[in-house]
């Protein structure tokens, strides 16, 4: 009731009694109807007919192709012991914008995540700043315990992704020989580099929808499996290679040499038994690599062979008929002159045989030789033995060494040449050159891989010549030679010296010497070759019998016991 007491009778007010044009309702019923059809074309269309557009626009949201990495194969030694292999190894990831740091309840897990990742609070903040909301990475493969802790703290939009990284057991020994790999465990250095196709294997692949938070939430499509790399056997034997590197690394610190590098090679078979280089490097724990840790000297860097040409120099004239074993050389007054310049000896060793130009180390005597042959006669030998020529190996980094063409030798140079003045070699050239002098004369190919195929010689030398030649090196390393340190118990040896100031620009320094020692055992069936240079020592001694055939001595030792080869010699005849 209202105030005037009035009440009012809605069933007869003019606006409700009057009749409403049929017209009106039905445009309104179409114009409803029309909508609706137009939203249902619209749906066909977008759905049946040009759906693309739209799948792809979802696609892009949700949908992800996971790779499914394969597993990198091994790096084995010749008795299957592990050289490399991968490990598990999570990766970290985040979703910025999931992440709170405001939450008190969230700041001391972010703390803790800060340490376990090895990194600045400051740094994890930034990178939970990031411009990309949606991922950011945190850190790389972390070890499995840390990520087990990780995930512990369950932080809101802090996420793992399952990788794997590689770890070498041998560690700093076997370094320079496996190599490494990079954060994307893609070949970077050594065997790893070499054979990465053949390691590295293919990646499979998963197609599937994931929600905001990353969780997979269906599979699309076909799964495509990786494919697992394959293993890589060597022919190192990780026994030897611990030994070599041990008494090289100890020769390098006792003699205050800048670095040193070592190569065993099986005379039989052409296999690299062991090649260490010191200093060497941590392939566990790449931070902070640099030129001098990661050279592999042993194959990268060249030097003048020095006297280790003498036995190759002598080889040569025997071959070609021009002297004899006991052909007199008389090397006084302990100089010679040719073509204005003078070739001196240690000391004037008078008149030598043959042999003895090889026993004394004689450079009167090599040289002296040399005139009795013609440059091209030298090249050809000097080449046929690989020097000045690119070493047939897998391994990167090898270098070819210089020889020059013998038209353009000088008398002078022809001289030089004979004691190893004048050419460039790598220490693992020279190894491979002294296999002909192991094998009859033929020298073989030495390869990084584990062979039971014999390998095929090439000529060089006659059986007899070889033969002849090893006896002089053995007389080299006997007492009243240039290496009776050289000497080992049980086992007789044979080899040659070399000492050569270091070149400096375009001339030599007065103070600065490499010193190696080459030569193989037993000296009869000679079973392994090892070469050892020591770089620049300082300590007092630089001569190559003084410095390097120690090192020689101790590897031939070990290595032939753990090959098991009978000692040639009583055992209680040699010298300690």
């Amino acid at each position: 009731m209202n105030r005037s007491g009035r009440s009012v009778q809605y069933a007869t007010s003019p606006l409700l009694t009057s009749k409403t044009p049929v017209w009106r309702s039905r445009l309104i019923v179409a114009g409803i109807a029309a909508g609706f059809l137009v939203l249902a074309v619209r749906a066909f269309y977008v759905q049946v007919i040009d759906n693309k557009f739209f799948q792809h626009q979802g696609e892009v949201r949700f949908a992800r192709t996971l790779e499914l990495p394969a597993n990198r194969g091994r790096i084995l030694d010749r008795n299957g012991d592990i050289l490399a292999s991968d490990i598990p190894a999570p990766s970290i990831w985040a979703i910025p914008e999931d992440v709170d740091p405001a939450d008190p309840a969230v700041q001391p897990k972010l703390k803790k995540l800060a340490e376990l990742l090895g990194i600045p609070q400051a740094e994890l903040t930034r990178k939970l700043d990031d411009d990309d909301k949606s991922f950011v990475w945190l850190k790389r493969q972390v070890d499995e315990p840390v990520a087990k802790q990780i995930a512990a703290l369950d932080i809101k939009g802090i996420y793992q992704r399952r990788e794997y990284k590689r770890q070498y057991p041998e560690g700093e020994a076997a370094a320079h020989v496996a190599g490494f790999t990079n954060v994307e465990d893609v070949g970077q250095e050594g065997i790893e580099l070499a054979f990465d196709k053949e390691l590295a294997g293919k990646a499979g692949s998963r197609r599937v929808i994931k929600n905001r938070l990353g969780a997979v939430v269906e599979d699309v499509g076909e799964q495509i499996p990786p494919v697992e790399g394959h293993d890589i056997q060597l022919s190192l034997d990780d026994r030897i290679q611990a030994v070599t590197y041990e008494k090289l690394r100890d020769a390098v610190v006792a003699n205050k040499a800048r670095a040193g590098s070592a190569v065993v090679v099986d005379a039989n078979s052409g296999e690299l038994l062991a090649m260490a280089n010191y200093p060497s490097f941590n392939p566990n724990d790449r931070h902070n690599l640099n030129g001098e840790q990661l050279r592999n000297r042993a194959m990268t860097d060249v030097f003048e062979p020095g006297s280790t040409m003498k036995p190759v120099t002598v080889a040569t004239a025997l071959e070609l008929g021009r002297v004899t074993p006991q052909t007199i050389i008389d090397t006084n007054p302990g100089r010679i002159t040719v073509s204005g310049a003078t070739i001196h000896d240690d000391e004037n060793f008078g008149v030598l045989t043959v042999e003895g130009v090889i026993q004394k180390s004689s450079n009167v005597g090599a040289t002296k030789i040399s005139q009795r042959m013609t440059a091209k006669e030298m090249w050809d030998s000097f080449t046929s033995l690989g020097f000045g020529q690119k070493p047939q190996t897998v391994f990167p980094g090898a270098v070819t060494g210089r020889l020059r063409p013998y038209k353009s030798w000088r008398p002078i140079e022809q001289a030089t040449m004979s004691y190893g003045y004048g050419l460039s070699a790598s220490l693992f050239q020279i190894a491979h050159a002294y296999t002909a002098f192991a094998n009859g004369g033929k020298v073989i190919p030495i390869t990084l891989l584990k062979s039971s195929e014999p390998p095929v010689g090439v000529p060089v030398f006659s059986s007899v010549v070889a033969s002849e030649v090893r006896k002089m090196m053995h007389m080299a390393a006997a007492p009243g030679g240039t290496a009776p340190l050289a000497q080992t118990e049980g086992y007789s040896v044979g080899g040659k010296t070399g000492t050569a100031h270091k070149q400096v620009g375009k001339g030599y320094a007065s103070n600065k010497y490499r010193a190696w020692y080459t030569g193989m055992s037993p000296i009869d069936k000679p079973r392994v070759i090892v070469a050892v240079m020591i770089d620049e020592p300082s300590a007092g001694k630089y001569f190559g019998g003084l410095v390097a055939a120690p090192v020689f001595s101790q590897v031939v030792q070990q290595t032939l016991r753990i090959l098991n080869v009978l000692p040639d010699l009583p055992v209680a005849s040699q010298a300690h």
